[in-house]
């Protein structure tokens, strides 16, 4: 698909469909008037006479000009109030309209950049959420699919109208930064839709390698006998009930600096979770191939940190597996060894996730880390207590989660943060090993976290995407199923590190 920024004034092709924001209560959109085409701003002018679009927020209208203007269509699109008007809503707003076009069959959209002029608001950013909201917007996962109709509809082409020759270098630069970060998203998207038995941990790790060589990184995968060399007992006891080896990721780009550090993420691998021994009831387990969303999640944020070249050192780690039961599997009273040399007790198997990340953070001590991210689905707990909305974040720096909110509220994938006190700690206590691997129902997110920080002697936080992975609702930038949740977040972490 092509992406492009293009020089002219907004309605003067004659395009199959442009894209119109206006702002709630504004007869016309500010600082646009005089770059909009002659016909298209008289056509605009006279809808909103009427009354029929008032800019509410992602409120829409198609309008089919007929010859009164050069396009074939016109979508309006509602950014509500001026003075609310945040990037995010810009994403919602390009999201929505592109999936109402693409919805009817147009695949080669223009489009004004929602909220340009806007005080605080760099028009670069304006223009990377333009992009990305459409591009996220109007993602449909059909790979499985085997007809031909609209459910494989994809945009051919994206233009980014603008009128102002000065800001031409940041508008295109947002333009870029956009389609790199959306397609990154995209891409972890795809592998967190696909099926178990098309995404096993072979299949994660052939992606990841291929998205390596693209992006430019290095990539290594240890084998399973590589992971019984290195003494990642956590890992291998989690796959034991599985008849796919499994996979341990590293990713990295850029080298190491003494000035900035290194970053390192960390995500949850399991390609399928039945619970193991300790099975999962059997409605809706189809939705546990989405549990490898944190792997998906460092996979499309190290290629967009390739892609974009950021200047920072940056590791993605990866462990992958399935969790099954069979007469091999692990079960609950197991002592299990770990890479850190702390011995877990199993007490529920369906707490798996946290186990194999604990050999993951256990290896990346030996980057000396300055700051490490975990991305996991890890409880149904951090659902229960903060819904869909946002993800939980825990942790024992300060200064790197204060990092990682503002990251998350620049780019509209809010965090919200948890205690780790003492006493959840306490519940996790065992007679019989270092630690057991879940401390039961009450506080069950923070007690996955405080299983997590046994293993963690570095700068580290905790987010659990549990909620924000995937969505049974289409929401304005995302269809049902896989969100891609954390991608833009890690980018955006990686790249204020940068700075």
């Amino acid at each position: 698909m092509t992406v492009e920024a293009k020089l002219g004034r907004v309605g003067a092709d004659a395009a199959d469909a442009v894209i119109v924001g206006l702002f709630e209560g504004e007869r016309l959109p500010d600082g646009r008037a005089t770059a909009m085409e002659n016909a298209l701003k008289g056509l605009l002018s006279d809808v909103l006479d009427i009354g029929d679009f008032k800019g509410k927020k992602g409120d829409t209208l198609l309008l089919y000009p007929r010859g009164a203007a050069p396009p074939k269509r016109v979508l309006l699109v509602g950014l509500g109030p001026r003075e609310r008007f945040t990037l995010d809503i810009a994403r919602q707003a390009a999201g929505k309209a592109g999936r109402a076009l693409l919805d009817l069959g147009v695949t080669r959209l223009m489009t004004t950049v929602h909220g340009l002029g806007i005080t605080g608001l760099s028009p670069d950013a304006c223009a990377q959420a333009t992009v990305e909201g459409t591009l996220l917007g109007t993602y449909r996962f059909s790979e499985f699919k085997t007809d031909n109709g609209q459910n494989g509809k994809r945009l051919d082409r994206l233009t980014v109208v603008y009128s102002h020759r000065g800001r031409a270098r940041a508008i295109q630069a947002g333009v870029e930064t956009g389609r790199i970060v959306a397609d990154s998203t995209l891409l972890a998207r795809d592998l967190s839709n696909a099926p178990g038995n098309a995404l096993t941990p072979r299949g994660l790790a052939d992606a990841a390698s291929k998205m390596a060589k693209r992006a430019h990184l290095a990539c290594q995968v240890f084998g399973k006998k590589e992971i019984e060399k290195i003494g990642m007992g956590a890992l291998l006891a989690v796959n034991r009930g599985s008849e796919e080896p499994p996979r341990f990721i590293v990713l990295e780009h850029g080298q190491p600096s003494g000035k900035q550090g290194t970053i390192v993420f960390v995500g949850k691998g399991i390609t399928f979770d039945s619970g193991g021994i300790s099975i999962k009831p059997g409605d809706r387990m189809e939705e546990m191939k989405h549990d490898m969303s944190g792997a998906a999640a460092v996979v499309g944020a190290m290629q967009a940190i390739g892609a974009l070249n950021l200047p920072a050192h940056v590791v993605g780690l990866i462990p992958a597996t399935e969790n099954l039961p069979d007469g091999r599997a692990y079960k609950p009273g197991d002592i299990i060894p770990t890479l850190a040399g702390k011995t877990i007790e199993v007490i529920n198997t369906d707490a798996e996730g946290r186990v194999v990340l604990a050999d993951a953070l256990a290896y990346a001590a030996r980057y000396k880390p300055a700051a490490v991210i975990d991305l996991a689905t890890l409880t149904g707990a951090c659902v229960v207590a903060l819904g869909h909305h946002a993800t939980g974040i825990m942790g024992n720096d300060e200064v790197v989660m204060a990092r990682v909110q503002r990251a998350g509220n620049a780019t509209g994938e809010r965090v919200w943060p948890l205690p780790l006190w003492d006493e959840y700690h306490e519940q996790i206590k065992s007679e019989v090993a270092d630690v057991k691997n879940t401390g039961g129902r009450p506080g069950g997110a923070i007690t996955g976290a405080a299983f997590l920080q046994k293993f963690v002697d570095y700068p580290w936080v905790h987010l659990d995407i549990a909620g924000t992975a995937y969505t049974d609702r289409e929401q304005p930038y995302c269809p049902k199923g896989a969100t891609g949740a954390g991608v833009r977040l890690l980018v955006q972490f990686a790249k204020d590190w940068g700075k």
